[in-house]
């Protein structure tokens, strides 16, 4: 293995005190040093980079969207008109179909991973679809 030396010792770590005391002086100057690093790295890795960036964003986006449903969910439970009386297992039904379609809209349709997200039994997914006549 071949080593190269640029310069002393010494004047590297001036440098290196000189860009700390700039940074701390100006919180606008630190971001610099990161500016630069991020455009000398090769391409490949700024795609990844995006890629990755990218996914997170796509799973940020569908859990919010789940949350959004659970709180639309929520907010109808709380509507419900207890003094005539609820009928709990249209309730139940509604509430399991609700749970259904959102695991198979975030499988894209796939039975055995919305099983597994549900955590129940493919088969007892699959009877519950059928008996609810669930579309997706």
């Amino acid at each position: 293995m071949r080593t190269e030396r640029f310069g002393p010792v010494n004047s590297a770590v001036a440098a290196n005190e000189e860009q700390r005391s700039a940074r701390s002086q100006n919180p606008l100057n630190s971001a610099l040093p990161l500016q630069i690093r991020i455009a000398q790295r090769p391409a490949a890795n700024r795609v990844e980079q995006l890629r990755d960036l990218a996914d997170k964003l796509l799973k940020e986006t569908e859990t919010l969207a789940r949350d959004k449903a659970f709180a639309e969910e929520s907010s109808r439970l709380e509507s419900l008109d207890f003094e005539n009386g609820v009928d709990f297992y249209d309730e139940v039904q509604k509430f399991e179909t609700g749970l259904i379609r959102l695991a198979l809209d975030q499988t894209r349709g796939h039975q055995a991973r919305a099983a597994r997200l549900l955590r129940i039994k493919p088969t007892t997914l699959n009877s519950k679809i059928k008996l609810y006549g669930i579309q997706y």
